[in-house]
């Protein structure tokens, strides 16, 4: 088991899995969850009831899998239970947190409104864990509590958001070496999720922010597929970034991450210069009998399309590259050939 994966409880045996225990019942809106095998503190993306957003961050201690004990949930100022203002409806779409050499100072990185008005979050995590000792009760769900842990937030446009917060870390950039400082930098990749089945509306990217001043990211270049590689506009679906992988193996950390991009399949970014990311691979499935239509509930009469739409995807230690298609074409394993394998293959 790989600390800071999105699974669950060791099975001890494969062959026999049981079940443990419910953690949590009465949600109203669910989706990606992180738990910490090293810790076994689980961060649980959810919508508790009184809360204003359907989809916050509940952490939950899993160390005993029989035995959950919720720590807190926690949320942008406005989503607590009386909350007002811009973000009390916005959603979190999956915290990503880490231990070892490449951590800092034990983080959490937070997505916040998947595809609009999004924002990125750094939780100093042992405050997001423990609250402010001179409050009374330090996870109460007041302004003061939900700021304590933040290092760091960085608001989008209106028209991008947050859906994925991966961290590369410890990133040695060549075409600095002859600089006396700053040769090991710090970055963020952030998705924002393209969420309609037209090209109607603004075209939605992919960013690497330096946060090697981790108190003052900053966005520095992008990660995007040209609309005219495939003519993706009329192809039907969605067509634009979903989420990336979420997986720190070596095979790929630091040199290659991949993107769900819907309607162009999976799409792999050459990241050793950060500054200067460049799309060397990708791959878009054939539809089948079972990828069911895509429809634009915007047009009227509805204009309905069969076409492949990639929806995540995360790879292994093997070097292996999955995806899944959310209009039930099924799961593709992947392995990279050509200028791709050999930049994965290299040290």
């Amino acid at each position: 088991m790989t600390a800071g994966r999105r699974t669950g409880p060791r099975i001890t045996e494969p062959e026999s899995p049981r079940f443990l225990t419910t953690v949590v019942s009465g949600l109203r809106g669910t989706h990606k969850s992180w738990w910490d095998a090293e810790t076994g503190i689980a961060y649980l993306v959810s919508g508790p009831p009184g809360w204003q957003s359907t989809q916050i961050m509940q952490v939950f201690d899993l160390s005993t899998p029989t035995d959950p004990r919720h720590i807190r949930d926690f949320g942008l100022p406005g989503m607590e239970p009386g909350g007002s203002g811009a973000f009390r409806k916005g959603e979190v779409t999956g915290p990503i947190t880490l231990h070892g050499p490449i951590a800092r100072g034990n983080r959490v990185y937070m997505a916040w409104g998947f595809a609009e008005s999004g924002v990125v979050q750094i939780l100093d995590r042992d405050k997001l864990l423990h609250g402010d000792p001179d409050e009374a009760d330090p996870f109460a769900p007041t302004e003061h509590n939900l700021l304590h842990p933040q290092i760091a937030r960085l608001d989008m446009p209106s028209f991008w958001g947050a859906h994925t917060t991966f961290p590369i870390l410890d990133v040695d950039v060549p075409d600095f070496a002859t600089n006396a400082l700053g040769t090991k930098r710090d970055f963020l990749l952030v998705v924002s999720e393209e969420f309609v089945d037209s090209s109607r509306r603004y075209r939605h990217l992919s960013f690497l922010a330096d946060i090697t001043d981790e108190e003052h990211p900053f966005p520095v270049s992008t990660l995007s597929t040209p609309e005219a590689g495939g003519d993706f506009s009329s192809v039907g679906g969605r067509f634009g970034p979903h989420a990336s992988n979420e997986s720190f193996t070596p095979a790929f950390y630091r040199k290659l991450v991949f993107i769900s991009y819907f309607n162009a399949g999976v799409r792999a970014f050459d990241i050793r210069d950060p500054y200067h990311p460049v799309e060397v691979a990708h791959y878009i499935p054939d539809t089948t009998s079972d990828t069911a239509p895509s429809c634009d509930p915007a047009t009227d009469p509805q204009v309905c399309n069969v076409a492949i739409q990639t929806n995540n995807v995360d790879v292994d230690d093997r070097g292996y590259i999955y995806i899944v298609d959310r209009m039930g074409t099924g799961m593709h394993i992947l392995r990279l050939t050509g200028a791709a394998h050999r930049i994965a293959s290299t040290g």
